[in-house]
């Protein structure tokens, strides 16, 4: 995976860029990550889709384009267990997993509604994914204050601008 440039970002901003980065080259099985805001807007994501070496590697699976896409999804998910947890009174979502014929999809609440979400390949171990994904939100949970998700808003929205140009 090649890392977005990181230049200019608060040392908060680059430690979680590197927190991403780490959770998708170390665990196995992991095909895409977003992190999610809790209006759903995209905060920050691996988005294999952009480089030429991951499309070499293997081909797409799972959320077609971007992660905008594995966002909207992961949102959507989010907001649909916050739901059903309430209708419940089953207190809050800790995290949700689907898994399909061909692959898996992870949801974990960080903070503030914001959410972590993963694509794993049909071959990842469920329970290894979980566990670093467990890892990510002890690590990130308390850092992901207003600032910083407005700082990684406004950094997505300038890469994705220099991109199309």
């Amino acid at each position: 995976m090649t890392a977005p440039s990181t230049y200019g970002l608060s040392s908060e901003a680059r430690n979680l860029h590197w927190l991403l980065t780490n959770l998708v080259e170390e665990v196995p099985g992991i095909e895409s990550v977003a992190v999610v805001s809790s209006d759903g807007l995209l905060l920050l994501s691996s988005d294999p889709a952009r480089t030429e070496q991951s499309r070499q590697r293997r081909p797409a699976k799972g959320p077609r384009g971007s992660s905008a896409d594995l966002a909207t999804i992961v949102s959507g998910i989010g907001s649909l267990t916050v739901g059903a947890a309430r209708l419940m009174q089953l207190g809050g979502v800790k995290h949700t997993m689907v898994a399909m014929e061909e692959g898996s999809l992870f949801v974990m609440s960080i903070s503030d509604g914001s959410l972590l979400g993963v694509h794993g390949s049909a071959e990842c171990d469920m329970s290894v994914v979980a566990y670093h994904m467990a890892l990510f939100v002890g690590r990130a949970g308390h850092v992901l204050t207003p600032e910083l998700r407005t700082e990684l808003r406004k950094s997505l929205e300038a890469e994705s601008t220099g991109s199309a140009r």
